[in-house]
């Protein structure tokens, strides 16, 4: 018996990489699994894979950026399989282009797949698993892009989005007996090659991440919701919830001069690294404009 035997399981853009990893995982697990891709020939292949080591799954083309999208794709699982148990919220596209030469199409476009694309699936999934009674699980996607990434403004935004939007859900939807999670996925696809250009990193397996999928898919993880992992490659990692840090505490509140007097001896001394790849604060210096000279 597969730990999913019985699910009926959506996986979104899943024809390829990282996706077709969750399908074929899902299906090895016992899952029925509605693989969609704006590829149809891709989401046919995968399967054709599924299939071939016994399982069931059927293909799907729904645009999973529109809500009239995840209505259809949500549908063809209920009538496939009769039910929905658990959505994996895969589906992303890339624009990358840095701050100021980015375009509103760009922005907009992978809001539209990402942040709204797992919003409506996500809704339409999670009213239908509320009328059957039966609880459900969903696993979103987010990105190490939203600790901060050059030349990804749209995208780190669109992941940083998707991460609240688990952490919020997974508050809302305990009672319905439905689970929200997310993972922050590695692996050497077509959209990271486009990202890491003439880079010559190691290749990492796509389908590495999928057995995690599967197993926050599955009733044994029935007391994991709210979290996000880093998956793929050799590691699972929990990352850690946004919280506060270092303070300081004055009765009665902050004036203007008792920060100008007191922040940079205090929190100035430990202020966050930012970015992806998080080296020492680098602007103690000062953000300076062009042809302005750092402090000493």
């Amino acid at each position: 018996m597969g730990i999913l035997n019985g699910k009926a399981t959506v996986v979104t853009g899943g024809g390829r990489g990282i996706g077709r990893g969750h399908c074929l995982h899902l299906g090895a697990a016992g899952a029925a699994v509605v693989v969609n891709d704006v590829d149809i020939g891709e989401a046919r292949a995968v399967v054709e894979e599924i299939a071939a080591h016994g399982g069931r799954a059927c293909a799907s083309d729904a645009d999973v950026g529109s809500r009239q999208g995840a209505e259809e794709l949500m549908a063809l699982c209920v009538a496939a399989y009769g039910k929905i148990d658990a959505l994996v919220n895969n589906a992303g596209i890339a624009r990358d282009r840095s701050f100021l030469k980015m375009t509103d199409g760009e922005f907009d476009e992978v809001m539209r797949v990402h942040l709204y694309g797992t919003f409506w699936c996500s809704q339409v999934a999670v009213r239908r698993m509320q009328e059957q009674g039966t609880g459900g699980a969903i696993v979103n996607t987010t990105s190490a892009a939203h600790f901060g990434n050059f030349g990804q403004t749209n995208y780190a935004a669109a992941k940083g989005g998707i991460a609240s939007m688990t952490y919020t859900l997974a508050i809302e939807l305990a009672r319905y007996g439905i689970r929200v999670n997310a993972i922050s996925p590695l692996g050497t696809t077509r959209m990271s090659a486009a990202v890491m250009g003439d880079s010559k990193a190691p290749f990492i397996d796509p389908t590495l991440n999928g057995p995690m999928v599967a197993f926050l898919c599955s009733d044994e993880a029935d007391y994991i919701t709210g979290q996000i992992f880093g998956t793929g490659g050799d590691r699972i990692v929990l990352l850690e919830q946004p919280k506060y840090g270092h303070r300081m505490i004055k009765p009665g509140g902050w004036s203007l001069e008792d920060i100008r007097e007191h922040f940079k001896n205090n929190l100035g001394n430990a202020l966050e690294p930012i970015g992806l790849f998080k080296s020492p604060y680098p602007f103690y210096g000062g953000v300076k404009p062009p042809g302005k000279a750092e402090r000493p």
